[in-house]
């Protein structure tokens, strides 16, 4: 028997479809993304937190879930929307379906809606708050639900995906034969450099690759003072990803201020957005915000055109910073900031994903420019 779900927007739009994965009501802000898989790397994003995703691919759930593919401890997005929802697995690795999946951590879906009509007013109308309820199926009781939603602006969100405690990390990348390889054992390559990362909401591929560079990593809770971080003696300090408005993180700000000429920097997302604060600059919310696996981006240094990674909704005001920084790399869709490096501090800044996971590599070798540079520090 078809299970009927509602998805409705603030402005008033609302879409009827099927229910998949957990039952129940999900209210947050609705973004797309125009990755074409990956959906489990999407949805243990912790930068989706306070988000529901719409994936623009139409045909989702083919490659099931697994264990291994997860970005972080637990999904973190709102909710989920989809065009076609494929209930069987075709994938060798596949451990059960994307459904069951969401329903083990109470998340919402909406299947079976023209999803291409929902980009479209995204794309129009900008990102907004949305509801999708498979309980209360009342449009205008959940339009209103909608309009009453808090955005995401102001709101303080890492504090809900950061970690509790420091922990040290060893993982390296995904080999076919043998799964994950790990510092130590021969397989990862042997630390070099000594790296704390601030977990705003980080992304386990990012630690991977930072493994894979020759990094013995840190992470450390988002609140963590600067003057604990510098006790620690590092070679270099790691900003990551993570979720809202980094205006929203006064303490991130004032702490990544102290570490700015003590020892080299490296930010990516809203690791990016809080350096560019730092740095006494400011930042805006983007429209619909950029979110998907095909964003070309320039490096305006070699002048090559990158296809990356994004996911982000805030974006750095390069006016604001007064020439303490100079730009790097540029958004060639719509012209926005994507890359920063000051012009007298070891530090730099990128607001993709270098990491993928889901998305390109094409710009990985951002985790080598940050092991040169901690290299350069040591003299």
């Amino acid at each position: 028997m078809r299970n009927t779900a509602f998805l409705a927007l603030a402005d008033g739009t609302v879409f009827e479809g099927s229910a998949f994965g957990a039952q129940g009501e999900a209210v947050g802000e609705i973004v797309f993304n125009t990755s074409l898989t990956g959906y489990q790397e999407i949805l243990t994003d912790p930068s989706y937190t306070g988000q529901i995703v719409t994936m623009t691919y139409p045909e989702i759930g083919n490659v099931g879930v697994n264990t291994e593919d997860v970005e972080s401890r637990q999904p973190f997005v709102e909710g989920f929307v989809v065009k076609e929802y494929w209930e069987r697995p075709s994938n060798w690795r596949a451990q059960k379906s994307l459904a069951a999946y969401m329903r083990e951590h109470d998340i919402v879906g909406i299947q079976g809606i023209d999803t291409r009509a929902l980009v479209r007013r995204i794309r129009d109308g900008g990102a907004q708050q949305g509801v999708i309820s498979t309980r209360d199926l009342d449009a205008k009781r959940l339009v209103e639900k909608a309009q009453a939603a808090p955005s995401l602006v102001g709101r303080d969100l890492v504090k809900e995906v950061t970690c509790r405690e420091p922990y040290d990390w060893s993982q390296g990348y995904w080999e076919l034969e043998s799964g994950y390889r790990q510092q130590g054992t021969g397989h990862a390559p042997e630390p070099r450099f000594s790296v704390v990362a601030y977990d705003f909401g980080v992304k386990f591929n990012i630690l991977r690759h930072l493994v894979e560079a020759g990094c013995r990593v840190r992470v450390v809770p988002a609140h963590t003072p600067a003057a604990e971080v510098l006790g620690l003696k590092p070679d270099g300090v790691f900003l990551s990803n993570g979720p809202g408005d980094p205006d929203a993180l006064p303490y991130a700000k004032e702490n990544i201020a102290a570490l700015v000429g003590k020892v080299p920097l490296f930010g990516i997302c809203l690791g990016h957005q809080i350096l560019g604060l730092a740095l006494g600059g400011q930042t805006y919310k983007l429209k619909f915000g950029h979110h998907g696996g095909n964003q070309p981006v320039m490096d305006l240094a070699t002048r090559k055109v990158e296809i990356t990674a994004q996911n982000h909704g805030f974006c750095v005001d390069v006016d604001s910073l007064q020439e303490r920084a100079e730009v790097t790399h540029l958004n060639l869709n719509d012209r926005t900031v994507e890359g920063l490096r000051h012009t007298q501090e070891p530090l730099f800044s990128v607001q993709y994903h270098p990491e993928s996971s889901p998305g390109p590599h094409d710009a990985d070798y951002l985790f080598r420019r940050f092991t040169a540079l901690m290299e350069q520090c040591r003299g």
